[in-house]
């Protein structure tokens, strides 16, 4: 099937034990980040590459890098960017900051996982980063969302917003239904050099 927008129902993605930004989620980020047709994105702790897939459906003539450092997940990436038929998908197995270098600069970059290295990760990425490209952080801890607000409240280069993101989703519990929460996330969403 054809996506034209963002939204891949979670289910219909090859999983495993893997985190995956669920499809709420992710269908948020990828509107924040604003991506064309011929854009570089970099999908850094990639997962499952749910959002890299996206990505790459999103940017047919650019090209997505999945920076990912678990064997299992870059199989899941593999797996699923072929399902999708994303070709314009190039893994990259490694553990940020250091797996970013060569690699080309860059319109969208995805912090999705840093290891605790945020700091480093962020430098890094701002490295790659295009003037007036957009930078989006998915955080599930406060301490992530601080971290990461400290961090572009810092760049004078950076204009920064956040919010908060809490999906419940519906499901049945004999005959009748229930509202079951997921964790909540927290989107920053930057755009170096100010608006765009």
């Amino acid at each position: 099937m054809k996506y034209a927008v963002p939204g891949i129902a979670d289910e219909e993605f090859i999983r495993g034990d893997t985190p995956m930004t669920k499809q709420e989620v992710r269908i948020l980020a990828l509107v924040k980040a604003r991506i064309s047709a011929a854009s570089t994105v970099v999908d850094i702790g990639a997962g499952t590459g749910s959002l890299t897939v996206e990505a790459a459906l999103l940017a047919p003539q650019g090209r997505v890098y999945a920076i990912e450092q678990d064997a299992a997940a870059l199989d899941l990436i593999r797996a699923n960017a072929a399902k999708f038929g994303a070709a314009n998908v190039a893994i990259v197995a490694g553990t940020a900051p250091a797996a970013l270098a060569g690699l080309p600069a860059a319109d969208t970059i995805f912090i999705g996982g840093s290891g605790g290295r945020l700091a480093a990760v962020a430098d890094a990425a701002d490295r790659l980063l295009k003037p007036g490209g957009r930078l989006i952080v998915t955080a599930v801890t406060v301490e992530t969302l601080q971290q990461a607000l400290a961090i572009f409240a810092a760049r004078p280069d950076y204009r920064a917003e956040a919010a908060g993101v809490q999906i419940t989703r519906l499901r049945r519990a004999g005959a009748k239904h229930l509202f079951q929460a997921n964790n909540p996330v927290y989107l920053i969403a930057c755009t170096k050099g100010g608006p765009q």
